[in-house]
């Protein structure tokens, strides 16, 4: 169903502290601002956001934006003069600046909301717009459950100047209990169905927990394979998740279910480490390596909720020393990988594709797509 021509009015904004708490550990930001810049966070949503609008320099589009930090300074900075700013905030934006400039641009009729940020923005975005006007969300967040964003900035771009060729689906507006979350419990919570546009290969999932019958005995099964090929003198790196839980179980010690452990020699060296933690644990290890599982349904290996395992991280570690685990069930759910740590560069160092380690000594090949990639694959495909 075509929904649109890619022309008229946008409504754009950003949350200018969306992701701040994903490398230095807090998963999330939501009333973590001040840690999280005691904790040596930068911004990163504003680099986000050129990242989809840079392209977006030459289309007929006129955006409706905030001021500031909030979407006219990324504008300018991208070359494009087609904006009004009709919205002004003092200070720190807040949820409520979030909110308000919504109703400004509904009231202005946009045919589109086209915000940065993460899970929390997209719940914002979505109190006020609920299923009036489409939205669609450039990812800068920690976690991104919600079905609402591009896979990453490039795929936005690609949607919106595609727009005459996308389609709406109705998509989970989901937001995680950051309390919670930073207990190791996830929590999560549907509140509403928005409508998105969508390209095959460009929109991300909701995310899925998968329990098939045999899921517990392939994690086994991976577990056991990994633990055999450990070695003592290497340090790992085990990423979030019930398979990377898993392994930890089977070398006898406890993993930070939603976090990243650092583990040597069967002995954590560090347990829900941020980017820091684990850059100066490198620095005294002479090999190591990343173990990763996708985030179900939306095929994430890096960019969502693995913030700490950075591309700074992984250039000290290396893209062959990226070890990718996933049960036979959670890849038949998740034809596609993606990569989007931020780092293109980086990215492009995987290629097209990728070896996930799927039971005891098996090994499927999956094709990964990132922000390097994506402009080389039609989105019909």
């Amino acid at each position: 169903m075509v929904i649109f021509t890619p022309s008229g009015t946008i409504g754009f904004l950003i949350n200018p502290i969306a992701g701040m708490g994903g490398k230095v550990g807090l998963k999330g930001t939501d009333g973590q601002y001040e840690e999280a810049l005691r904790r040596g966070a930068e911004p990163q949503a504003g680099q986000r956001a050129a990242s989809a609008l840079s392209p977006l320099k030459d289309t007929p589009l006129l955006f409706l934006t905030c001021e500031g930090s909030m979407g006219e300074d990324v504008l300018r900075a991208c070359g494009i003069d087609r904006y009004q700013v009709v919205y002004h905030h003092s200070g720190q934006s807040s949820a409520e600046d979030t909110k308000n400039a919504c109703r400004e641009f509904c009231q202005r009729e946009v045919f589109l909301i086209l915000f940065c940020g993460g899970d929390g923005t997209a719940r914002d975005v979505y109190s006020i717009v609920r299923d009036r006007i489409p939205i669609l969300g450039i990812p800068a967040g920690v976690k991104m459950y919600s079905a609402v964003f591009g896979v990453n900035p490039a795929a936005c771009a690609e949607i919106v100047q595609n727009l005459d060729r996308a389609v709406l689906r109705d998509s989970e507006v989901v937001d995680v209990d950051e309390e919670a979350y930073r207990r190791g419990e996830l929590s999560t919570t549907i509140y509403g169905y928005a409508r998105v546009p969508s390209l095959p290969l460009r929109a991300q999932g909701g995310k899925q927990e998968f329990t098939a019958p045999d899921e517990e005995g392939a994690k086994k099964d991976i577990a056991f394979f990994i633990t055999e090929l450990m070695q003592e003198d290497t340090l790992y790196i085990l990423g979030a998740g019930t398979t990377t839980e898993e392994i930890a179980r089977r070398l006898g010690i406890e993993k930070t279910l939603l976090g990243v452990d650092v583990v040597m020699g069967g002995t954590v060296l560090a347990r829900d480490a941020d980017e820091t933690a684990i850059i100066s644990l490198l620095d005294r290890a002479g090999k190591a390596k990343i173990i990763v599982s996708p985030i179900g349904a939306q095929g994430f290996i890096l960019g969502r909720g693995t913030q700490a395992i950075s591309p700074a991280v992984v250039r000290r570690v290396g893209v062959e020393n990226v070890i990718v685990v996933a049960t036979p069930h959670k890849l038949a759910e998740t034809p596609v990988l993606y990569l989007d740590s931020g780092d293109e560069s980086l990215d492009r160092l995987f290629g097209d594709s990728i070896l996930v380690i799927s039971s005891y000594r098996l090994g499927v090949r999956r094709t990964l797509l990132h922000p390097s990639l994506a402009s080389g694959k039609s989105p019909k495909d």
